[in-house]
């Protein structure tokens, strides 16, 4: 019903009350059945995560890797690097951060897809299938 109340503007006067009520429940239910898929699919990994004590090297490797990124950061563009921490460290989505900043979403995309190149060239070696 709170779907309904925030669409009421934009829904259309001819489609019936009863129709758009039937296709918002079935969307809801098959978005909650994909969700619960995704889910059963990753408990495997997630529960052996939590099994496995962190070893000494790992907690090592762990530190390296945070070091690095924020190196890493650190040397992004001023611009760029503000979009990214707004973004990843503050949690904010787009929209906000172009109102934060007074630059347009299509700018703040452009930046995060910048940062995100960046980053991805500048940790390869500890990402999967990066160099050593």
């Amino acid at each position: 019903m709170l779907e309904l109340w925030k669409r009421r503007e934009t829904l259309a006067d001819e489609s019936t009350l009863q129709a758009y009520l039937f296709r918002a429940v079935r969307n809801r239910s098959l978005n909650h059945v994909r969700h619960e898929q995704v889910a059963r699919a990753g408990e495997p990994y997630a529960s052996r995560e939590e099994a496995v004590p962190p070893t000494a090297h790992g907690l090592m490797v762990e530190e390296e890797i945070d070091v690095a990124l924020k190196r890493a950061v650190g040397r992004l563009p001023e611009r760029c690097r503000e979009v990214f921490e707004l973004s990843r460290r503050d949690g904010l989505k787009y929209a906000e951060i172009a109102s934060v900043l007074g630059i347009s979403v299509k700018t703040v995309e452009a930046q995060m897809g910048k940062a995100l190149r960046t980053l991805r060239q500048e940790l390869a070696q500890w990402l999967p299938g990066g160099e050593a």
